[in-house]
């Protein structure tokens, strides 16, 4: 991604996805859907930059059905919305290191964990990484 958050890479083709070790007893993820042109707001950049997250991981993770950290009736509807073609939602936590809490302001006693979402229009124009109060 560029400093603005944009790659102009246009619709990606669906492809099989295999992990670069293959495991025998995992099954082969395929790409569900395009993403189209991969975009994320400034907060989930930073988000990503503090965590250390590498953004193609959640986006195999989101293009082959893994929804993340939704409730069962989302994952319900984002699968109802892969067949009907509409908009596509993944949630995932990332977790933050003591030292990022403490630069929020923040305290804390136990492990946090910050959401980031991601949203694949849908015409499959455009995936979106953003945070939960940048919508």
């Amino acid at each position: 991604m560029d400093a603005m958050g944009a790659v102009a890479s246009g619709a990606r083709r669906p492809k099989s996805v295999t992990p670069s070790t293959p495991n025998p007893t995992s099954p082969r993820r395929e790409q569900l859907f395009l993403l189209g042109r991969i975009v994320a707001t400034p907060g989930a950049l930073e988000l990503l930059r503090r965590t250390a997250t590498i953004p193609e991981v959640l986006l195999m993770r989101h293009v082959t059905g893994d929804w993340g950290d939704i409730g069962a009736e989302d994952a319900q509807e984002n699968d109802l919305s892969l067949q009907a073609g509409f908009r596509l939602m993944s949630v995932y936590k990332l977790p933050l290191v003591a030292a990022v809490v403490a630069d929020m302001d923040q305290s804390c006693t136990g492990p946090v964990q910050h959401p980031i979402w991601l949203i694949t229009e849908a015409d499959r124009s455009a995936t979106t990484f953003l945070l939960p109060e940048e919508y």
